[in-house]
């Protein structure tokens, strides 16, 4: 009786290191092994090493390597994209829907969902970090500080580069460089895409959904606040709806709920930093000048700040992760 109770044990001893390895090997899913409690109470400061030290991918830094002060807010866990079974609660619908007045409900929302996907991938292809790859990112803001940068072949060089609803780059291409790989975008923002580029849509409200099944078939006949252009060009097989609650995670795990929603660029770098191994921002903030404006327009309201969105918060937080060596940031001056 003896001798079969130190078996079991061994054998539970054994279960429960093999649990740990796997668990704790999986570095970009450590927030769902251990309480963000455990972190501030410094209860595992003996794996903090261990930890640092462990790379997730084959770049120089990878984003999803491990650091206290990146976990608090970086969650894994979160899916960054829409998909067939993404179900939420009636609080994260309630954000949502707050964000420009939607008057629809979830059933609406639900039905909405499910017509894009019976045109659209139900999940893009995008796989987590790996020991063999580097996936390299650039993401492109729209702020006045590009011009003059010569950032254009450095941006050029990145395997995936990201830009923002209207960038425009025909004519400023030594400072913003001609590659684009992800438009981000939402109705009022749209514009046409070559075949090889991936339509990102940032859904604001219910419309949004309607809009981009629509704007890609028959045509959109609804209203919004601007004009919105009724067909787009893109390629349906390259279409990624961003998930509203992702939205919410930055709002509230990164800019703590500072102002009624975060930008959209900084929603960007933030889904950048989950489909990315190593990334570099270019064109976010104010000019040298401190304006607020946009590479391709000439400059007529200096007193033009960031409206609804905690623009001093966000730049704030771009150069904290620059700090943390999380990102590269170059801000044109």
């Amino acid at each position: 009786m003896f001798r079969l109770r130190v078996k079991m044990n061994n054998r539970a001893k054994l279960v429960v290191l093999i649990a740990s390895t796997a668990c704790f090997a999986t570095i970009w899913r450590l927030s769902s092994c251990l309480s963000f409690a455990a972190l501030e109470e410094n209860k595992i400061d003996k794996w903090t090493d261990m930890w640092t030290k462990v790379k997730s991918c084959s770049c120089a830094t990878c984003i999803s390597d491990f650091t206290i002060s990146f976990m608090k807010r970086y969650n894994r866990t979160v899916n960054p994209f829409l998909t067939p079974l993404e179900n939420f609660t009636q609080e994260e619908f309630k954000w949502w829907k707050a964000l420009q007045r939607e008057n629809g409900d979830l059933k609406k929302f639900m039905e909405a969902k499910k017509r894009v996907f019976t045109m659209f991938p139900s999940k893009p292809d995008l796989t987590g970090p790996r020991l063999d790859r580097c996936r390299t990112c650039a993401v492109v803001g729209n702020s006045g500080n590009l011009k003059g940068s010569k950032y254009g072949s450095q941006i050029d060089a990145h395997d995936i580069v990201i830009r923002m609803n209207k960038a425009m780059t025909t004519g400023y291409e030594e400072d913003v460089g001609t590659k684009t790989t992800h438009r981000v975008m939402y109705p009022e923002s749209a514009i046409d895409l070559d075949n090889n580029t991936h339509l990102v849509l940032f859904p604001f409200k219910i419309l949004d959904l309607q809009w981009i099944t629509d704007a890609l078939t028959t045509g959109f006949r609804g209203q919004s606040y601007a004009t919105v252009i009724p067909k787009i060009k893109a390629n349906k097989n390259l279409v990624m709806v961003v998930n509203p609650v992702f939205m919410k995670y930055v709002h509230t795990s990164w800019l703590f709920s500072k102002g009624k929603y975060p930008s959209t660029g900084f929603m960007t770098l933030v889904l950048a930093m989950h489909i990315c191994d190593e990334l570099k921002i270019f064109g976010f903030g104010a000019d040298k000048n401190g304006n607020w404006n946009h590479y391709w327009e000439e400059l007529k309201n200096e007193t033009l700040k960031t409206g609804v969105h905690p623009g001093r918060r966000e730049y704030d937080l771009i150069q904290e992760l620059a700090k943390q060596n999380k990102v590269t940031f170059l801000r044109g001056w």
